[in-house]
């Protein structure tokens, strides 16, 4: 027996299918016939509702353990001044000090978020400070100059006496930026930036 060309049977099915169109004589303003509509329409859920498809009955679902936001870099040190120091001592900034957008990007963070209290000179005298806020410390302090970047971003991270953490509002890298910035405006005073 001869067998047929698979060009052959191809052709024949895209004819039949062809006719079948042809003949069928749809109607183009209604819809289609739906097969499962509650893949085409869910069923909502309120995001504080209950639900019967979880065993607990909530909608909202803890994250999987272990998991990451997209865009967030956790920090492996917990909130003490003893992991300060540790960090310190183990984090290095990432930003390369010689790059023009890298020092502009950490110059308007700083004077975004930075500047209110510590001033654009980063001495404690900024707008909220001349309302009677308490003054930060000097930026251009020893103690500041001596802190490591590592343990600057510690800080910047978790917050220090009335500074609030950062950690919501500047993300990682900016805040690595920021202590860039500080750095720069603690060499014209003559004084050595601490790595």
């Amino acid at each position: 027996m001869k067998r047929l060309h698979p060009n052959y049977v191809l052709l024949a099915f895209l004819l039949i299918v062809a006719a079948l169109t042809l003949f069928a004589r749809r109607d183009y303003l209604q819809r289609n016939l739906e097969f499962l509509p509650g893949m085409v329409v869910s069923v909502p859920a309120e995001a504080q509702g209950e639900t019967a498809v979880f065993f607990d009955h909530r909608v909202l679902r803890e994250p999987a353990r272990g998991s990451i936001p997209i865009g967030f870099q956790p920090v492996h040190y917990p909130r003490t001044p003893e992991e300060a120091l540790r960090a310190g001592m183990e984090l290095s900034n990432p930003v390369k000090r010689d790059s023009v957008e890298e020092l502009e990007r950490g110059a308007f963070v700083f004077s975004t978020f930075c500047q209110p209290c510590h001033g654009s000179g980063g001495v404690g005298d900024g707008r909220i400070v001349q309302h009677g806020f308490p003054p930060p410390p000097s930026l251009l302090a020893d103690r500041a100059i001596q802190m490591k970047d590592g343990q600057m971003f510690h800080l910047l991270t978790y917050g220090q006496g009335n500074m609030p953490s950062m950690a919501s509002q500047v993300n990682t890298d900016d805040r690595w930026r920021v202590i860039l910035h500080i750095r720069t405006l603690q060499t014209p005073k003559g004084m050595s930036s601490a790595q």
